[in-house]
């Protein structure tokens, strides 16, 4: 072994483990909280296409029954995308804490700071809820996201479009809140595009319809199951090609 062999072999082996451990700890930051929130079922699962991705989901139980639900996409792929989506997570958290129950200023101010921080060129989509288990209302602030479905239970589908630009694409970027009351049997399902946009060999996507579809067939199932399902469904469909990170959360009222 020569001596520049001898000084660079053990840097390869850093780096390998420096991707491993970023990516635990990326896994751990959505992991689903062991806490029931009243009447509601809540489940999620993100599937990156590389070890670092730029999805992301979150629940964060809150006082007096209520729950957080994040669902993100960021700019981008690999690790810029994975620092981006964790800033957006962390930063949501700590302005969760100092804000209130006011979604559009939490928006806003991590709005402020993911711009003040992050190159011109990146941003993230984020749906961002608050769940009261006590009235069965969900406020939410959607920041340029694929807009969540309310799968009602006699099939009738709202779409959470209500909020304003991705987050740190504009500095002073304005945010308006939405709300939605939820009834038993009612589903919420909130994706990332690499879900929706899973193709087949011809480059046939699966869609929205193909989305609402799997929910509907399985609406009955408890949420876990149920993103079970979407995912069975949209493997079928692309026959387990992925091009893109994929995030399913799903919110069922019993």
């Amino acid at each position: 072994m020569t001596a520049l062999e001898t000084v660079t072999q053990p840097t390869v082996v850093d780096v390998s483990l420096d991707w491993v451990t970023a990516s635990s700890v990326q896994q751990r930051f959505m992991q689903r909280p062991h806490q029931p929130c009243g009447a509601l079922d809540y489940g999620a699962r993100c599937r990156q296409v590389l070890e670092l991705g730029g999805d992301c989901y979150d629940f964060v139980p809150l006082a007096h029954d209520r729950l957080a639900i994040t669902v993100g996409d960021a700019s981008g792929k690999g690790v810029s995308a994975a620092l981006m989506i964790s800033s957006v997570q962390s930063s949501l958290r700590t302005a969760l804490a100092f804000s209130g129950r006011d979604l559009a200023t939490v928006l806003r101010v991590v709005n402020r700071q993911l711009y003040a921080s992050s190159l011109a060129d990146r941003y993230a989509t984020v749906f961002h809820a608050d769940f009261d288990a006590a009235t069965g209302t969900l406020r939410y602030v959607n920041a340029g996201h694929n807009p969540p479905t309310v799968i009602r239970r006699d099939g009738s589908v709202i779409w959470l479009e209500t909020g304003g630009a991705p987050l740190g694409m504009f500095r002073d970027s304005e945010y308006q809140e939405g709300s939605v009351q939820l009834n038993p049997g009612d589903l919420v399902v909130a994706y990332t595009d690499g879900v929706i946009e899973a193709a087949n060999r011809d480059g046939d996507e699966w869609g929205v319809e193909g989305l609402q579809r799997a929910a509907r067939e399985n609406s009955t199932r408890c949420a876990d199951d149920i993103v079970d399902a979407i995912f069975t469904s949209m493997d079928a469909h692309s026959r387990g090609l992925q091009m893109d990170d994929a995030t399913v959360s799903v919110m069922r009222v019993h």
